[in-house]
């Protein structure tokens, strides 16, 4: 069914969180509403200043662009533009881009009658990046502590957080994060392989149904948990590897100093081990 041919069925007054009827109309085949105006806006003056600050910063290489936060000794005060400032407002303008869009896409859900599903899992995106640039800064005291802007800075950051913690994979945080990225990686590529191969079937047979997966899945692992349960499940792991990619670095200097593998000195501790 072509899309326009049901998309006029939900082109109906109503749904909107802020704006009312002023803000409710479409861009084309897209709502914008008020916080469509708003991300469009915070994209733009964002945007906007990351290109000021290459302009300024000496190079227009986009490796070795680098638009980096405040010097420490500036706390969690207002930095000057060329120190740190610019760093500020694009982050400024960053979350109100994200911020607006999911509440964008919670008002598109209102239209729909659907449930918030897509603009929650949208968030936990949005709260790994807050805590990055604000949670983890405002409880070390420094702006600083965010990470700069750029493909080989940001790399280095991360590298040089990593050392600072010594193993950071020893973090148990950072454990569960990655075992949840790689099962989400797991469970999504057996789940769209199935539907692949049921809905490609050898030359001359017919397409097969939903019976198939779950009878291919209880012969090969002995359970199916159903076309329902795989996008169920597929949300919780890749939920559950934004939260806790999050947790790993905001318990990473605000409430453990020290290299990631000492916190282990418990474990090797235990009285079992005698």
């Amino acid at each position: 069914m072509a899309m326009l041919s049901f998309e006029r069925k939900y082109r109906v007054r109503g749904g909107t969180l802020v704006g009312g009827d002023l803000f409710d109309f479409w861009v084309g085949p897209f709502y914008v509403g008020f916080f469509g105006v708003t991300t469009v806006f915070c994209t733009l003056v964002g945007t906007l200043m990351l290109f000021y600050g290459a302009a300024i910063g000496g190079t227009w290489n986009p490796w070795t662009i680098n638009i980096a936060p405040p010097d420490l000794k500036y706390g969690l005060g207002l930095a000057p533009l060329k120190d740190g400032g610019i760093w500020q407002i694009v982050t400024v303008c960053a979350l109100g881009a994200f911020v607006s869009w999911a509440l964008r896409q919670a008002e598109i859900a209102r239209k729909l009658g659907m449930g918030y599903h897509i603009p929650v899992a949208y968030g936990m995106a949005v709260f790994a990046y807050f805590t990055l640039v604000v949670i983890r800064p405002v409880l070390m005291g420094a702006w600083g502590h965010g990470f700069p802007y750029g493909i080989l800075s940001h790399l280095d950051w991360v590298s040089n957080t990593g050392y600072q913690y010594l193993h950071f994979h020893y973090n148990p945080a950072h454990m569960l994060a990655v075992t949840f990225f790689f099962t989400t990686t797991l469970a999504l590529s057996l789940h769209g392989a199935l539907v692949l191969s049921a809905i490609n079937p050898a030359p001359g047979e017919d397409v097969k149904t939903a019976e198939h997966e779950n009878t291919f899945f209880r012969d090969t692992i002995g359970y199916s948990i159903g076309t329902l349960g795989i996008h169920r499940v597929g949300l919780f792991l890749a939920l559950s590897a934004g939260f806790w990619s999050a947790v790993c670095i905001v318990i990473s200097g605000p409430f453990w100093t020290h290299g990631w593998p000492q916190w282990w000195g418990w474990w090797l501790n235990l009285p079992i081990w005698n």
